[in-house]
């Protein structure tokens, strides 16, 4: 027969297990994850305690009324690093501002989840690889500033899929193939491609030569 001892040490157990399966997929988890990756040279993520159950409470993030993350607010910030998947948690995020920093790596598909986006800010980083097609999930998406990284590979057919989208930067990168004709990039700035030496404009498309670009 277990002692009183054992089934309290077996309650504290399953209690602690059951807040961490809770917390596991929290915007706090989401938000250290991201501040464990970047390199914050100015300080300025010092108020991102991980101890913290809020994260409300942390410079440079923005709540609703329910203390959703609605907003981070992290451009000119002087920072390095990489993104990190588990921005994909922040159900509620509706702008993603990192722009004019020094961050390195891709964009996480994961970013494809949150459709409530509004804003994604990422110009002027260092960012590489291809844009994901995950993004064309963003039907929220007003603005897609991916400009002045090093983005390689052809603009993704899904995002001619983003009715809402109004302004399109992604000049300044390596990509390749040809400007889709529908939807957003109807009305896309010529800089666009212009700016990328592989990228065709679109009224040249639909020629097969333009696939050997990428």
């Amino acid at each position: 027969m277990a002692t009183r001892s054992t089934v309290f040490a077996t309650t504290l157990t399953l209690v602690a297990a059951l807040f961490v399966a809770a917390t596991a997929n929290s915007e706090g988890d989401a938000l250290s994850a991201l501040r464990g990756s970047l390199s914050d040279p100015g300080g300025v993520l010092q108020s991102w305690d991980p101890t913290l159950v809020n994260p409300c409470t942390w410079f440079h993030v923005t709540c609703d009324r329910d203390n959703h993350v609605t907003r981070l607010d992290l451009g000119n910030l002087n920072l390095s690093g990489n993104l990190v998947p588990q921005l994909g948690k922040l159900e509620h995020l509706q702008y993603l501002e990192l722009y004019k920093n020094n961050i390195q790596g891709t964009i996480p598909s994961e970013l494809g989840n949150l459709k409530n986006l509004i804003s994604l800010d990422l110009y002027k980083n260092n960012i590489s690889g291809t844009v994901p097609p995950s993004l064309g999930r963003l039907k929220s998406l007003v603005f897609l500033r991916l400009n002045d990284n090093r983005l390689t590979g052809p603009i993704p057919r899904e995002l001619t899929g983003i009715s809402s989208l109004k302004v399109i930067d992604v000049s300044s990168n390596d990509l390749c193939g040809t400007i889709p004709t529908t939807g957003p990039f109807e009305h896309i700035p010529l800089t666009n491609f212009e700016n990328n030496p592989r990228l065709e404009g679109p009224e040249l498309q639909g020629l097969a030569v333009y696939d050997t670009n990428c």
